[in-house]
């Protein structure tokens, strides 16, 4: 028995393809408008820093460039360092330390002056001489009347206990002349040669 072996025409096969392109492109469309679900948003947690401006710990906030940090003592309510804005005065660091005491000499602190980063700002008492950095002094001598104890102590020779001799020195009797740094017990006539040519009244 002979089989007949059946093949389709040109026509059959196209047909054929054709229907196949419109299926598929159907499927095409239909993923294409199938409605997609709205982007999820991945929750990144925030950074906070521990401290507050006048925490002088291990944990508080590192300095930044936009601010000043300032050490204020003497007749203030609660003394201590302080982190202010670039800018502030010296009203401003005293304000963030509660103020003046009542027997505070205000009248002798500039308080419109500009701080600077790192300084330690004294408020005096009533009738007491300012204390000023030796840094401040244009010349750079160290003013004997006005110096903090800090300041004496860079001198060649001045530690703790002969500056707090000098400040008693001076809260007793100003000063009137470098000369009479040899009335400070301590200050031989070596020492003295050595410190005339760096302070000033």
């Amino acid at each position: 028995m002979t089989r007949v072996r059946w093949v389709p025409g040109w026509r059959t096969a196209g047909a054929a393809v054709l229907v196949l392109a419109l299926v598929a492109g159907g499927i095409v469309l239909r993923a294409a408008s199938a409605p997609r679900g709205e982007p999820v948003a991945v929750p990144v947690p925030a950074v906070t820093r521990s401290g507050t401006g006048a925490d002088t710990g291990a944990g508080g906030p590192p300095d930044a460039p936009d601010q000043v940090v300032v050490h204020v003592v003497g007749a203030v309510a609660r003394p201590g360092i302080v982190r202010l804005p670039l800018g502030a005065r010296v009203s401003d660091a005293i304000d963030a330390v509660g103020g003046g005491t009542p027997d505070a000499g205000l009248a002798a602190v500039n308080l419109a002056r500009v701080l600077t980063d790192g300084e330690q700002l004294v408020v005096p008492l009533l009738g007491a001489p300012v204390p000023v950095p030796s840094a401040a002094l244009a010349d750079g001598l160290v003013d004997l009347n006005t110096a903090d104890a800090a300041a004496l102590e860079e001198l060649p020779g001045v530690g703790p206990v002969l500056a707090g001799r000098i400040v008693q020195r001076r809260t007793e009797r100003p000063f009137t002349s470098v000369d009479e740094l040899d009335e400070v017990s301590g200050i031989g006539p070596a020492l003295l040669a050595d410190l005339l040519p760096r302070v000033r009244v």
